[in-house]
């Protein structure tokens, strides 16, 4: 029986599932606890009946620019249910959906499983802070709930820049403006160049995309703010290298001036299923920038940040293996999993018999 797209939304909801993705000749799929399900008694979509049912939801100009650019971002709402970020595309010239859930309530640092030592960034009155992951890895929910944190115990002008806007902080101590792409702003770059001018004393960027954002990004950092953003990197090594990288041979130096200068604290997270397959838990890497790591990124030795870090753990920074050794010892994920997803065999089978202690 087919069904409409706030009727699939519900089931998601329903369900507890992260996303629903809508694709045409497929029933429509739901992704728990990091795993993929087929609403079976729904029928599979036809081209013309899942173009009509997502274009439903969405406005004559978004429907323009859809066509236009092939590509479509923005969020929705079910009234008293909850909210998602929506993504349209095309796939064999069809039309095809994702959708990720966003809950409405900010959890803690504690409900979210990070180290307490991520509190901190949010007392940090200026510098840039990355939190990095794969897709799907819990970025955004880890900034939403750091911004929280500020907008309750700091007075503060908070200004966002999101793609589109998942979580909705209302004013508190601080005041909170989000800016959303296409609706408020026309780009990242753009609404940094002009963040700077709207007195503010944290800037928080969804996404550093683009060298233009980057350096945006690290030009407000630089002049005094408190920055947060996000990568899609898997460890905090590469996350240097990485921004780097993205710049022309001759920029680099620079760039590694201003990483040096301003960067705080880089958090690399991953979410795992957990032993019983009801859940997901947390693995993280965390890298605070103390004096010797600073060299680094300055002297182009960021090979050698790894050992930096393994030797640092008493000013709370973690590496992912020994955050995945913990999350093994303690039973919440298997040993499949645990070396399916660490970064070196050796390292991990080395904490996993050892007596480290992590947060």
């Amino acid at each position: 029986m087919e069904k409409n797209i706030n009727e699939l939304l519900g089931i998601c909801i329903d369900l507890d599932a992260s996303d629903l993705h809508l694709v045409v000749n497929s029933k429509p799929i739901v992704r728990i606890n990091g795993v993929l399900r087929t609403i079976e008694e729904h029928e599979a979509f036809e081209p013309e009946n899942l173009k009509k049912m997502l274009f439903e939801i969405i406005d004559e100009n978004k429907i323009k620019k859809f066509e236009e650019k092939l590509e479509l971002d923005f969020s929705y709402a079910i009234q008293n249910k909850g909210r998602f970020r929506c993504n349209y595309y095309f796939q064999r010239g069809t039309i095809a959906a994702a959708f990720r859930m966003v809950t409405s309530q900010i959890k803690s640092i504690e409900e979210l499983g990070l180290p307490p030592k991520v509190k901190e960034f949010a007392s940090y009155p200026r510098g840039l802070v990355l939190v990095c992951g794969p897709t799907g890895s819990g970025k955004s929910t880890t900034l939403a709930s750091i911004i929280n944190i500020i907008n309750e115990t700091r007075s503060e002008n908070i200004i966002t820049i999101e793609d589109p806007i998942e979580y909705l902080h209302w004013h508190k101590k601080s005041i909170v403006s989000q800016r959303e792409i296409e609706t408020d702003t026309t780009s990242f770059a753009t609404a940094l160049k002009h963040a700077l001018r709207e007195d503010p004393d944290v800037i928080m960027v969804g996404e550093m995309r683009d060298m233009e954002t980057i350096s945006n990004t690290l030009t407000a950092a630089e002049t005094g703010h408190l920055v947060f953003s996000t990568l899609h990197t898997q460890d905090a090594a590469q996350t240097i290298d990485r921004i780097i990288d993205i710049f022309p041979t001759h920029s680099q130096q620079q760039v590694r001036l201003q990483l040096a200068g301003t960067l705080k604290a880089v958090l690399v997270q991953q979410l795992i299923p957990n032993k019983n397959n009801d859940g997901r838990v947390i693995a993280v890497e965390l890298m605070t920038i103390n004096p010797a790591i600073r060299n680094m990124i300055r002297d182009m030795k960021s090979h050698q940040i790894y050992t930096a870090m393994q030797s640092s753990g008493k000013e709370g920074m973690l590496m992912m293996d020994m955050s995945l050794a913990k999350l093994l010892k303690e039973g919440k994920i298997s040993q499949e999993l645990a070396f399916e997803k660490c970064h070196n065999k050796e390292e991990l089978s080395r904490y996993i018999s050892s007596n480290y202690i992590v947060y």
